[in-house]
């Protein structure tokens, strides 16, 4: 039997969501940020996981890894691009899960890039300097412009 799986990820716990090609639910359960409780949840499942959709959040670099050391094909939701999220929020973690195994199923899953692990620091340095880029240049009258600071009592040319 073919299965899909998707995870809503969070800073502490995780709802995990297993359907079958059509569309049931297999297993459904929230578990604690253990990638070994995890990985044991999903080979618990009776048939074949075809991919995994994690939830594209902050702290999902563990989770990734660890699904792909583990032999899974794991796919990063864009989470931006599902048009679940803009603007109509499911009233539960199940629910959005869910949803997101559904668009696995179907092939409409909007991805993420899975940057490779080495790359990672260099990446979020570079994000850094461009939040900080943006951040300067909205203070156009405050920061830089050319102008000296003349301090009270005189200083510079």
């Amino acid at each position: 039997m073919e299965l899909y799986a998707a995870i809503d990820l969070h800073s502490n716990n995780s709802m995990l969501v297993v359907t079958d090609a059509e569309d049931h639910t297999v297993f459904a359960k929230r578990l604690r940020n253990d990638l070994e409780l995890i990985v044991t949840a999903l080979r618990s499942c009776p048939g074949d996981i075809r991919a995994i959709a994690v939830e594209s959040t902050y702290n999902w670099y563990w989770l990734v890894d660890g699904l792909r050391s583990a032999g899974f094909d794991v796919r990063l939701a864009n989470t931006a691009a599902v048009k679940q999220y803009d603007g109509l929020k499911h009233g539960d973690d199940f629910s959005d899960a869910k949803h997101l195994a559904q668009l696995l199923r179907l092939g409409i899953l909007p991805q993420g890039y899975i940057c490779p692990p080495e790359l990672r620091a260099l990446r979020d340095l570079m994000r850094k300097r461009a939040q900080l880029v943006r951040q300067r240049t909205a203070q156009p009258g405050e920061v830089g412009q050319g102008r000296r600071y003349q301090a009270p009592g005189g200083w510079g040319d």
